[in-house]
């Protein structure tokens, strides 16, 4: 008969030790070892492998919750938190004040939707107390993991070289967004994306379909035309604009991209507006050491609708964080991503797809 029992209860184990962890498994032990009673700890233990003392422990458990209903002990878990509560619970302002010093801390990248923070967690929370928030950088961490934000490894993406005077540019930008903003004044993020090839080429992206598109060898010379997308994203207003030319990146052509937009949309926005502050990078068609630009701005721009523009370029390198790049390119690179643009047309509908 011990034999037997010895057996079936070996058979038992092999069954169902898969899909028990080791609590589970200690308790079926001392199940099956208070069945049998005296020398059943010991048996389970030969079958099981698990010390007597486990089984002991976990039999003396079930013989004083015997009595409890069916089910009321599994996935028990303590009503309410114990502890310490947790800092923004203490402090209702906290994440909302982490998440307006964010606004000016944040980058992204133009063709996903990841984004990072520029300031390490000790600078926040020291910027947080400074407010009247205590928060260690332990809290910091976790409240950034709380908005989605996650610590990555470095890719090979050089943002150029440091400065000394790096961090007080930006505070300078934010600050002059925050008064534009708080006075009711526009402030537009300005910049170029890349230039796309129209016609039947490769995109980098992945597309739902049962066979690939097939395209043609990358032969830029038989292109349709090269689309030059010029984009406007309203900050205060949370809308995006998109000129696409098919000439150069040149500062005539972000001008009046700037003049077509504030002509119809710009000034019916902001009516009686006299002041706009324009975000740009350091480069391209509207680079900060191009005279073109600027002399074209304050013509066609400034003289004509009798405007202040206050522009503010970001440091060399530090493209990502122009709002424009993360809060309006990366949707529409998302849009097209592994699809050919094969003429314009469909490329204005991807850019118009929210």
């Amino acid at each position: 008969m011990a034999t037997r029992t010895h057996a079936e209860i070996l058979r038992r184990w092999q069954l169902l030790s898969p899909y028990l962890n080791e609590c589970q498994r200690s308790l079926w032990a001392a199940a099956e070892a208070e069945t049998i009673g005296y020398g059943g700890s010991a048996l389970l233990s030969k079958v099981t492998c698990l010390s007597t003392q486990a089984i002991g422990r976990q039999r003396v458990k079930l013989r004083q919750t015997d009595t409890a209903p069916a089910g009321s002990l599994f996935g028990f878990r303590r009503l309410g938190r114990v502890g310490r509560k947790l800092a923004e619970e203490k402090d209702p302002d906290l994440l909302w004040t982490l998440d307006r010093l964010l606004s000016d801390e944040v980058a992204g990248d133009p063709m996903t939707r990841q984004r990072w923070v520029r300031s390490s967690i000790r600078n926040l929370s020291q910027r947080l107390r400074e407010q009247g928030h205590q928060a260690g950088h332990g809290t910091v961490a976790r409240l950034l993991r709380k908005l989605g934000y996650s610590l990555q490894v470095n890719k090979k993406k050089q943002a150029g070289a440091e400065h000394p005077e790096r961090d007080q540019q930006f505070r300078y930008i934010a600050a002059l967004k925050a008064q534009f903003l708080r006075d009711g004044n526009p402030v537009v993020s300005i910049d170029t994306k890349k230039k796309e090839l129209i016609g039947n080429y490769r995109r980098e992206g992945k597309t739902w379909r049962q066979k690939p598109i097939e395209t043609e060898s990358y032969f830029a010379g038989y292109a349709k035309c090269v689309a030059v997308p010029f984009g406007i994203y309203d900050v205060g207003k949370n809308v995006g604009f998109v000129t696409v030319g098919t000439s150069a990146n040149t500062a005539e052509f972000a001008v009046n991209s700037l003049v077509d937009w504030w002509r119809p949309h710009g000034r019916l926005a902001y009516p009686g507006a006299r002041h706009v502050l324009v975000l740009a990078d350091g480069g391209g068609g509207n680079g900060y050491n191009l005279r073109t630009w600027k002399n074209d701005l304050q013509n066609e721009l400034c003289d004509r609708f009798k405007l202040t523009i206050t522009l503010s370029h970001y440091p060399p390198g530090c493209s990502k964080w122009n709002p424009i790049e993360y809060r309006l390119f990366s949707h529409i690179s998302m849009n097209w991503a592994g699809r050919p643009l094969l003429n314009l047309d469909m490329m204005l509908a991807f850019i118009r797809v929210r």
